[in-house]
C-alpha cells in the first residue's frame, strides 16, 4: 500500500516536495492501535513523514539517490506504546501514579496528572489535602465539586486537572477556537543566515530541553538518525527513571542549573556549537533564561529551534501545563472513545508519540532546507493541534490488512548501565537507514556537558 492522505497532509505542512511521497510504502496489519478515531492512520502518517524527511536529508548528505521508505503497522504500534513495552531487568514500568486518573465530579468527570512529586503536591494543595492524601480523600472532594471548578483551582495552584468536554464543547471553548484556526504545525524562516555545507550538518548537534514523551521521542529519533543529542535537565526536576530509560536511547544526559552563573556559561558554550534546540516546556516558562526561540537565534544564527507545548503558544490556555492524557480529555477525544458519561482513552499516548515524530520530521526538513537556502528556522508544535488533526482531518482507510499485528516481533533487548532492557525497535525505516540506536540510555544526568561530535 502507498502513503495515506494523512501522510500527504503532514508532508505538505512540513514543506516537503510532494513528488517524494511516491517513495513511501506501508504494510497494514489487523489490530494495530484499534480505536474509534483513526489512530493508526495518524501514526502511519507521522512515522512516514519522519522517515521520508530522514531519507531526504541522508540523500542530500551522501549524494546518493533517495531510496524507499517503508512503514510497517507492527513497528508503528509497538513504538507508539513503547513505554508499556519497556522492561528493566524484567520489571514493568508504572506509567500512571495513583492520583493520575479519571475522577467523577459533581457534574461530570475530571482527569488529573500527578506522576511527578511536584505535580502531586500541587494537586493536593489545590484540593485542600495534605501531602500524603489517599485516593479516597481526593475522590470525596472532587465528587463534591463541579468539574470546571476543580480545573480552575488546579491551574491556579500550578497543578494539572482538566474537565471532560465533548468535541462540541471544546470547539466552542476559546482555546478550541484558537487551535482550530491554526495549521497542524508552523514553520518560520527568520533571517538570512548562510547556507551550510553538507559536512556542517553531519552530525547535527541537538540540545534536548524536553521531558516526558513527545519531545524526548523526537530527540530519540534524531539520535537514531545520527545526531549528537545532549539532553539537559535541571537538577531540581528529577526525571522518572522509566521515562528516561524509554526515551533515552541514543542520547546523553546532563544536568545544569541555569540560575547558576557557571552552569549558565556552560549552556551558552554548548549553544554556540549547537545546530538544533528542541524545547518542550510550556511557552514562556524558560524565557527568563533567554530560551525563547528568537532569543536563542539571536545568539546562534542559523539555529533550528523546535518548540513544543500542550495547548499551543496562543489563546487563553497558552501558558497552561498539559500532557497527552489531559489533552484527550479537554478536546473531546475521551468522550468520543468512551462517552460523556463514561470517558475512554486512545490505545496509546498517540498525541505524544505522533507529535514527537512530527517534531523530528520538522527538524530534519529544516536541516535540509538550511543546506539549500540557509536561514534560521523555528518550528511550533502543540499536542492540541495534533488532537484537532486526528479528530477532523485524518481519514480512516478501508481495505484488507495483510497480517495480524504482533508487538513481540518489534521488541528486542540489550544490556545497559541501567540493567537489562527490553524495548521497542524504532519504526523509522528507509533504504540505507539505521535499524536500531547506536547506544542504550545511561543514568540520568550522568554525562558531561560537552559535545562528542566534531
Amino acid at each position: 500500500m502507498t502513503h495515506s492522505p494523512g501522510t500527504a497532509t503532514a508532508w505538505d505542512a512540513l514543506g516537503g516536495d510532494p513528488a517524494l511521497l511516491s517513495r513511501i510504502t506501508c504494510r497494514r496489519r489487523a489490530g494495530a492501535l484499534p480505536a474509534r478515531l483513526p489512530v493508526i492512520e495518524l501514526a502511519r502518517a507521522c512515522v512516514g513523514v519522519c522517515a521520508l524527511a530522514g531519507a531526504e536529508l541522508a540523500s542530500l548528505r551522501s549524494g546518493r539517490p533517495l531510496g524507499s521508505v517503508h512503514v510497517d503497522d507492527g513497528a508503528v504500534a509497538a513504538a507508539f506504546t513503547s513505554e508499556r513495552h519497556l522492561r528493566v531487568d524484567g520489571r514493568a514500568p508504572v506509567n500512571f501514579a495513583p492520583l493520575s486518573r479519571f475522577w467523577r465530579a459533581q457534574d461530570g468527570w475530571v482527569r488529573t496528572h500527578a506522576n511527578y512529586p511536584h505535580h502531586r503536591s500541587r494537586l493536593c494543595e489545590a484540593l485542600g489535602l495534605g501531602p500524603d492524601a489517599a485516593e479516597g480523600e481526593a475522590a470525596e472532594l472532587i465528587a463534591a465539586s463541579p468539574a470546571h471548578e476543580v480545573e480552575e483551582k488546579a491551574y491556579a495552584a500550578g497543578a494539572l486537572a482538566v474537565a471532560l468536554r465533548t468535541p462540541a464543547q471544546w470547539a466552542a471553548h476559546p482555546q478550541g477556537v484558537a487551535v482550530a484556526a491554526r495549521p497542524l504545525l508552523t514553520r518560520q524562516r527568520l533571517n538570512d543566515a548562510a547556507a551550510r555545507a553538507k559536512q556542517d550538518v553531519t552530525p547535527p548537534r541537538v540540545l534536548d530541553l524536553t521531558r516526558v514523551i513527545a519531545g524526548p521521542t523526537a530527540t530519540r529519533t534524531l539520535a537514531l538518525l545520527g545526531a549528537d543529542v545532549l539532553r539537559v535537565d535541571s537538577p531540581h526536576l528529577p526525571e522518572d527513571p522509566c521515562a528516561h530509560a524509554d526515551t533515552g536511547f541514543g542520547k546523553r544526559s546532563t544536568r545544569l542549573d541555569l540560575s547558576h552563573n557557571a552552569d549558565r556559561r556552560t549552556f551558552e558554550e554548548l549553544l554556540a556549537d549547537a545546530d538544533v534546540v528542541v524545547v518542550g516546556y510550556r511557552p514562556r516558562a524558560l524565557d527568563r533564561f533567554g530560551l525563547a526561540p528568537q532569543a536563542l537565534i539571536e545568539r546562534r544564527p542559523g539555529l533550528v529551534v523546535a518548540a513544543l507545548s500542550a495547548w499551543g503558544d496562543y489563546g487563553p490556555w497558552a501558558e497552561r501545563r498539559g500532557f497527552d492524557s489531559l489533552v484527550q480529555v479537554a478536546t473531546g477525544i475521551a468522550a468520543t472513545e468512551g462517552s460523556p458519561t463514561k470517558p475512554g482513552v486512545l490505545p496509546a499516548q498517540a498525541l505524544d508519540h505522533g507529535t514527537g515524530y512530527l517534531i523530528a520530521a520538522g527538524v530534519l526538513r529544516a536541516l535540509t532546507d538550511q543546506v539549500r537556502e540557509g536561514g534560521s528556522h523555528v518550528l511550533h508544535h502543540a499536542l492540541a493541534q495534533t488532537a484537532h488533526w486526528l479528530q477532523y482531518n485524518v481519514q480512516p482507510q478501508t481495505g484488507t490488512a495483510q497480517d495480524a499485528v504482533d508487538d513481540a516481533a518489534w521488541l528486542t533487548e540489550t544490556d545497559s548501565a541501567l540493567g537489562r532492557l527490553q524495548y521497542a525497535l524504532p519504526p523509522v525505516s528507509f533504504t540505507g537507514g539505521p535499524t536500531d540506536w547506536a547506544r542504550p540510555p545511561g543514568p540520568w544526568g550522568a554525562d558531561e556537558p560537552v559535545w562528542t561530535s566534531p
